[in-house]
């Protein structure tokens, strides 16, 4: 897509180093517009939170972005190196699954809000004050005036995660990397939450790249998806199509095990077996000692990416025989 704010090239991430080296992500690639919205699905363990970090040049230590390329607006980023977080600044924000971990404790969410402006804008302390008021009010904070002043304990888990969205966006950024920004809060909470990232969305353009293990959620708010397993991409699409006609058998599993309250005679369907970790990958798709599609091939070559021609580029699945599961 000629418009998108963000690509990804090709993006590897490995764990360790020499013979105790393994890929976590093996070569990444997707995009997205300006006002998009992404998906990313998958078991935990498939490198879902990982990609979002290698994008944002957080990776832990022991973990390296191999090789890739990032674009933001038309501009590479760097992976590492004392530039790579810099770049970033301004441009591409994220919003962790736990509030309490991405606020300061010892300050008031309003100050901590201020910071953004005043540091990387340039803005004025009183500007910057006004400014955190009204994205407290953007995103939906009761009375944001006295809430400027509360500290984090003091806030539900809902309140704090609006901080923590409004913080992401004080830098005015162009990308908003969300991971799991829900989990933690209740059904009604984090209806709400979801709500607002979808309007915040809309009206002010931003992209937004959504990691959730949630597909009700992300069928919500989320115009295209991928799904993760073992750090590939094995499906993407539209998110409609991909929910609603999967083409690969992982997708169908993730499909299967979730309760369905329209149809409570049909019983979730569980995957067999387990995510492989990283040391023990098996050959060919790695999907196959738990598939139930399988051939005795699908262990040979590790399957290429097949497109489907339906007016979409972006819908397509890494399986050896897709038609076994759409016809299923």
């Amino acid at each position: 897509m000629s418009d998108a704010v963000l690509k990804v090239r090709d993006l590897t991430v490995s764990v360790g180093r020499g013979s105790r080296r393994h890929v976590a992500v093996d070569d990444i690639g997707f995009e997205v517009p300006a006002g998009g919205s992404l998906g990313v699905v998958g078991e935990s363990g498939s490198g879902k939170s990982l990609t979002l970090r290698a994008l944002m040049a957080l990776l832990p230590p022991g973990v390296h972005a191999e090789r890739g390329g990032v674009e933001l607006a038309g501009q590479s980023l760097p992976f590492s190196g004392p530039g790579a977080r810099r770049a970033r600044r301004g441009r591409l924000a994220m919003v962790f699954q736990d509030p309490l971990s991405g606020l300061d404790p010892v300050h008031t969410v309003g100050a901590q809000i201020a910071e953004v402006p005043r540091r990387l804008l340039g803005a004025s302390a009183s500007a910057s004050r006004r400014r955190a008021v009204e994205l407290l009010r953007l995103v939906g904070m009761p009375d944001p005036e006295r809430r400027w002043h509360a500290f984090p304990h003091q806030l539900s888990g809902g309140m704090r995660q609006r901080a923590l969205i409004a913080m992401a966006l004080a830098s005015e950024p162009k990308v908003l990397l969300c991971d799991e920004p829900t989990t933690a809060l209740d059904v009604t909470v984090q209806a709400q939450v979801l709500e607002l990232l979808d309007d915040l969305r809309q009206r002010l353009g931003v992209a937004v790249v959504f990691v959730s293990h949630d597909l009700a959620v992300v069928r919500q708010v989320c115009e295209q998806l991928a799904v993760m397993y073992t750090g590939r991409l094995v499906e993407t699409g539209p998110t409609s199509k991909v929910l609603d006609g999967p083409a690969h058998p992982y997708t169908l599993g993730l499909l299967e095990a979730v309760v369905d309250l329209d149809d409570l005679d049909r019983r979730p369907r569980t995957i067999p077996g387990t995510l492989p970790d990283l040391a023990h990958v098996p050959a060919g798709c790695p999907f196959h000692p738990r598939c139930r599609f399988a051939s005795e091939d699908c262990a040979g070559e590790l399957p290429g990416w097949r497109y489907f021609d339906d007016g979409d580029a972006a819908r397509g699945t890494a399986c050896k025989y897709p038609e076994r599961v759409i016809a299923r």
